[in-house]
């Protein structure tokens, strides 16, 4: 049966699995389902960009990463090789079968407004970390217990920022709750608190104020141009006096140029295949109490990877991440093939900020750096994990790792927590999730209601500030 499921997954991919999924719904809630192939157009559509965009500027990433000379333990392989051998161990695919049966139970009794098993393929994030768990203690049953503990502060965090994320990103009634991704909450909460306090929000680098200041050159394409010749040259710094390094920075620039301009128009066709479901949901989902039941349909987190702000902080923290990757002390972590990624970690980031790139940044680098450690903690585990599957380990690595996946302060640190196997501490890891889910539950209209005012905050905050410089 596991082998199966896994054989599904493999073969079709979200691409089919996600308007499947949407088909369904839209039965269930009595519209027409003819825009569910829409999902997959457009999942499919963000695939193909960023999968032709991503050969072109890694090149660039790995001259950038040679040129520094820098020989650190733990190379970054990227977040592929740490979904198979997720999908290769017994326990994973254990987690696989239960995660989408508990995650449809916890929906259907409203223990949750987010339904999750739509992103099904991104739980291969929980059974990594099971799988880790595993090899190093042997206790099946531990393991079973930190992935669906995770998954439940999954779920948690996504009910938190579930509205915010729909609103900025411009899909309706969906949500990203990649569990690698979405565990940089509770920090992007945080960040975004005390830098308002301080003023950042006055710092006005986002999209909108770009393009009013400086005109065509504001413009998202001509933003994706000038930083991509940018990230072109730091990665062709030893290839200034060929026509081969040139060609390779143009290519690099009018590349993240087109990924401003498509993505949007592909995004638009995402979306419009979740519009009849939302509509329909407003008179037929009704909770226990009368009201209206407000539900989130889980999408794979390449749907907000192009966004402008988004895009924009991902290439400027690329160079940022790996000069602090070289000098930071005790950091054995060298980001390489998944910094290219970096704009799917940092999606939670932006929306709470609301697309402010300066406060952006600021917390971009804290859970950048954060995930450097705790992966310098857990790769020799990972690696084990790895080399049981049969992955060979590229030339002259010691260990390897997935930056992307592994930067995951809250499923880090519960991992490491489940690995003593003290079961105190693994108790107040489940009272802690216990008041987070109570307190989040009562307050989830006031804490929806704080995240759109602080939003809107920041809109007020950059419209004084327009005018003030007017003045």
């Amino acid at each position: 049966m596991l082998n199966i499921l896994s054989s599904i997954m493999d073969a079709f991919g979200a691409a089919i699995v996600v308007p499947v999924i949407i088909f369904f719904i839209a039965l269930i809630m009595k519209v027409k389902p003819k825009k569910a192939l829409n999902a997959g157009i457009g999942l499919t559509g963000f695939n193909m960009i960023i999968g032709a965009y991503t050969p072109i500027v890694t090149p660039a990433i790995n001259r950038m990463v040679e040129t520094t000379g820098v020989n650190l333990r733990i190379l970054d392989t990227g977040w592929q090789a740490t979904s198979v051998v997720a999908y290769s161990t017994q326990v994973g695919m254990i987690f696989l079968a239960l995660g989408l049966v508990l995650q449809a139970v916890l929906f259907i009794i409203k223990f949750t407004d987010i339904f999750m098993p739509s992103d099904l393929w991104n739980n291969y994030s929980f059974m990594l970390w099971g799988s880790m768990l595993y090899i190093s203690t042997g206790n099946l049953w531990l393991s079973i217990g930190l992935m669906v503990l995770s998954n439940l502060y999954c779920l948690t965090f996504t009910e938190i920022v579930a509205k915010r994320w729909s609103i900025y990103y411009g899909y309706p009634r969906c949500t990203m709750s990649a569990p690698h991704h979405i565990c940089s909450v509770p920090l992007a909460l945080l960040m975004d608190f005390l830098l308002t306090k301080l003023g950042a929000n006055k710092v006005r680098w986002n999209p909108e104020t770009l393009q009013d200041k400086l005109g065509f050159l504001g413009e998202p394409t001509s933003l994706g141009f000038v930083l991509g010749l940018c990230l072109g040259m730091a990665g062709n710094f030893m290839r200034l006096d060929s026509l081969t390094g040139w060609g390779e920075i143009m290519i690099i620039g009018i590349s993240t140029s087109a990924i401003m301009a498509i993505f949007p128009k592909i995004a638009g066709i995402f979306a419009s295949a979740f519009t009849a479901i939302t509509d329909a949901s407003k008179g037929t989902a009704k909770s226990s109490g009368g009201k209206d039941r407000v539900w989130y349909l889980a999408i794979n987190d390449a749907a907000g990877y192009g966004e402008t702000a988004t895009l924009l902080t991902g290439m400027l923290l690329i160079p940022i991440v790996l000069l602090l990757a070289i000098f930071l002390p005790g950091n054995q972590t060298l980001p390489m093939v998944d910094l290219i990624a970096i704009p799917y970690m940092i999606e939670l980031i932006i929306c709470i900020s609301n697309g402010n790139i300066f406060k952006s940044l600021i917390s971009g680098t804290i859970w950048c750096v954060g995930g450097l450690y705790i992966i310098t903690a857990v790769a020799p585990i990972f690696t084990q994990v790895a080399v049981d599957v049969g992955v060979n380990l590229p030339e002259g690595a010691l260990m390897i790792c997935s930056f992307a996946v592994m930067t995951n302060h809250i499923m880090g640190i519960l991992f490491l927590i489940f690995m003593t196997q003290n079961p105190l501490w693994i108790g107040l890891t489940v009272v802690v999730y216990i008041i987070l889910y109570l307190f989040v539950r009562i307050k989830k209209e006031s804490i929806h209601a704080y995240l759109e005012s602080m939003a809107k905050m920041e809109e007020e905050a950059g419209i004084l500030a327009e005018k003030g410089a007017a003045v």
